[in-house]
């Protein structure tokens, strides 16, 4: 392909690779000033690790933030970063996410708390307002999909 058609970021460790596309044809959301996430990345390797849906409870099963989404970003990003963390793996070596808010207008106000969990990483991203998460009180959540070398 024509290089000038690519904006790209290249991360390669080992037997890794991930590489992020946002091709110049399409249009890239950006809100803020904050990139939200890559239109492609294609990721080669051994291991994928999937993250369930995570919600902003914390250890004792108690919901964090309830009625704050910007409380709720940072505990839902804490038990990502845990999960991940199991897995061996971290926030840069995201390759999708998924995110579920009851209030997409509010959860737009915070690209600040996002770009503080993902930092460069950039992965794909879908974000889908829901009428309602599993308890009232819930109003993010969000499941991952990473890659890293065995």
């Amino acid at each position: 392909r024509d290089a000038t058609c690519w904006i790209t970021v290249f991360r390669k460790d080992d037997a890794v690779a991930i590489q992020q596309i946002q091709p110049e044809e399409l249009f890239q959301r950006k809100l803020d000033g904050h990139r939200l996430y890559s239109a492609v990345v294609v990721a080669t390797g051994k291991k994928m690790i999937f993250v369930a849906g995570t919600v902003s409870r914390n250890k004792k099963g108690e919901i964090v933030g309830a009625g704050d989404m910007r409380a709720q970003i940072l505990q839902v990003a804490e038990n990502l970063r845990i999960s991940l963390e199991a897995a061996g793996a971290s926030f840069k070596d995201l390759v999708k996410t998924t995110t579920y808010v009851t209030a997409i207008d509010e959860f737009f106000k915070h690209p600040d708390a996002r770009s503080a969990i993902f930092g460069e990483s950039y992965p794909t991203s879908t974000t889908v307002e829901v009428r309602r998460l599993a308890q009232p009180e819930l109003m993010v959540e969000i499941e991952v999909v990473a890659m890293v070398d065995e």
